[in-house]
């Protein structure tokens, strides 16, 4: 995507009373962000959820100007501004409804096809919590999966480092401008990271502290970006059970370590497993077992299918499940595939008695 497009992007960011859900929205309307802005005010004004005031504020000009002035910012500073279209925007990510419109990062952001854990816990970590994280990573291994975290004191940095150690990529998520490490003391981590096939990733443009409010916001991301949260250790409040429930929401595998009962970096792991919004994790045979992965396999092959024996209807289906690795609602995979939704639902039962698709809560289906 070329650069001007980044600034009409980042423009719509910044525009006051549009929020990520309505932002893509309103691409989906006009084909693009630039179209946005030359769209007639009759037209925008036909578009759901968007009002008088948006659009003076969108044909004011003035946000176009503070994004050129944020893209040379980024520029300088070798940071790489993601449109959530763009190839490299992590795929899982993507499927989530309220994804960031952009993200900045540093090293590597997209990791298609590879298995990505989120691991995560409170900033008080207990030797036996940090004891814990190193055998969930050193499991992870064999899967050669990449470890997500949010760079913070305790379990998040803990879970990088072993992953450092143990040759895997690790992204951090961060709750700021990728200008300024926080907390510093990680820098050198941080550093690491990149020089391991991992990134940095943060929805917040240059210069932005990492203030108390936007924790809540980079914990979407990482319970978004995995394909499965593991909680280590947690107090009964605390951006850990944040991000947990968070992930619960978005129907992906969460999973608690239980601890000991007296002690209170113990109880949020506990509520989560008493609640029934995570599994107990025990070792590596969990995630294995509830992920369908296979034992020690990084990526199986799939097995040569003759698509030609599918009628038209399933070969699109298949098609625009192998773009959207996670999964697809059913609505959104009629409304892209054009087949309304009684004949989809047909169809994908016969994908699904094939073996060529699963079906996942929430009414989404995913190439298997």
């Amino acid at each position: 995507m070329n650069e001007n497009e980044n600034s009409y992007v980042l423009a719509l960011k910044l525009t006051p009373g549009i929020g990520d859900v309505l932002a893509k929205q309103l691409i989906s309307y006009c084909g693009s962000a630039s179209a946005i802005f030359s769209e007639k005010k009759g037209a925008l004004l036909k578009i759901p959820n968007i009002g008088e005031k948006t659009i003076k504020a969108l044909t004011s000009g003035s946000f176009i100007k503070q994004a050129e002035v944020i893209i040379q910012d980024c520029e300088r500073q070798k940071i790489e501004i993601v449109p959530y279209f763009h190839a490299d925007f992590p795929e899982r990510l993507k499927a989530v409804n309220d994804a960031p419109l952009l993200i900045y990062t540093k090293g590597k952001s997209s990791f298609p096809g590879t298995k990505m854990i989120g691991i995560v816990g409170t900033r008080n970590a207990t030797n036996y919590g940090k004891q814990i994280t190193e055998k969930i990573v050193e499991e992870l291994v064999s899967h050669n999966a990449v470890v997500v975290s949010g760079l913070a004191y305790g379990i998040d940095i803990a879970a990088h480092r072993c992953a450092l150690k143990h040759d895997l990529p690790t992204v951090a998520v961060l709750a700021g401008g990728l200008d300024k490490i926080y907390p510093s003391v990680h820098k050198k981590s941080a550093l690491e990271m990149l020089d391991n096939d991992g990134g940095w990733i943060s929805e917040y443009p240059p210069g932005t502290k990492p203030d108390p409010h936007n924790f809540p916001s980079r914990n979407r991301i990482i319970a978004g970006m995995t394909e499965a949260l593991i909680v280590v250790e947690a107090a009964n409040k605390g951006g850990a059970l944040i991000t947990a429930n968070i992930a619960y929401s978005y129907n992906r595998e969460v999973f608690a370590v239980p601890g000991d009962l007296q002690n209170k970096y113990s109880e949020g792991c506990n509520a989560l497993i008493r609640a029934q919004k995570a599994n107990i994790f025990t070792g590596i045979k969990d995630l294995e077992y509830l992920l369908g992965w296979e034992k020690g396999e990084s990526n199986p092959a799939k097995p040569v299918v003759d698509l030609s024996t599918y009628g038209e209807s399933e070969r699109k289906i298949i098609s625009v499940l192998e773009e959207f690795k996670t999964g697809l609602h059913l609505d959104e995979l009629s409304w892209k595939t054009q087949i309304n939704v009684h004949e989809a639902v047909s169809h994908l039962l016969t994908l699904e008695f094939a073996g060529l698709v699963k079906s996942l809560p929430g009414k989404r289906y995913m190439r298997v």
